[in-house]
């Protein structure tokens, strides 16, 4: 999964490409995870994300709290259309 990170400014830069999967979870929650403070802002881009599932969703969740903790701002900007049904299916589910 090829992520790319740089820090501009104030915020660190993020782009996901590839799958948010159970399968790839583990190595980005590494890559992502210790940037956590790297900058006062954190901007996620998942315009390029081709499938994600309750690992993936998960895992926003992590990065969220994390964000929270460290004192960062976080956001999203582009949303892939794998993102946004998972998103989707996850407030159909809330309903």
């Amino acid at each position: 999964m090829p992520i790319t990170s740089e820090i501009l400014d104030d915020t660190v830069h993020v782009r996901i490409e590839g799958e948010l999967t159970i399968y790839t979870v583990a190595e980005l929650a590494g890559e992502l995870l210790p940037q956590m403070g790297a900058a006062p802002r954190l901007e996620l881009d998942l315009s390029q994300v081709t499938e994600m599932d309750g690992a993936g969703l998960q895992l926003l969740a992590v990065i969220q709290r994390e964000a929270g903790i460290a004192g960062t701002a976080l956001s999203v900007t582009g949303q892939s259309q794998a993102v946004t049904q998972a998103l989707q299916l996850c407030r159909g589910a809330a309903s």
